[in-house]
């Protein structure tokens, strides 16, 4: 099942949440990548950042139901790598996000 990409976000909410959460995310990531449906962001491993990334999800899971997040969490104290995927245009949505 494909969600659409619709935000219910008003525009200063929006604006606010650009200054946060997965924004915010981008600039603590080490790396940010492009993928073709999607950004990857990785992160050096530290339990701060991991209670960052998931508390992020929490919030943006329920507000940008279309979006799809996956972490991989190398082992030994390795790089953390979220990935964020969703339908056609979520690239795009997200570069608006990641603007700085």
């Amino acid at each position: 099942m494909t969600v659409p990409i619709i935000c219910e976000l008003t525009p200063e909410a929006l604006r606010t949440r650009r200054a946060g959460l997965l924004s915010g995310l981008a600039r603590r990531a080490q790396r940010l990548e492009e993928t073709p449906d999607g950004y990857r962001l990785e992160f050096a491993a530290s339990a701060d950042t991991l209670h960052s990334i998931t508390d992020v999800v929490d919030a943006e899971r329920q507000c940008c139901r279309w979006l799809r997040f996956q972490l991989d969490v190398e082992p030994d104290g390795g790089r953390m790598v979220l990935t964020l995927s969703g339908p056609q245009g979520a690239r795009e949505f997200l570069a608006a996000l990641f603007e700085r």
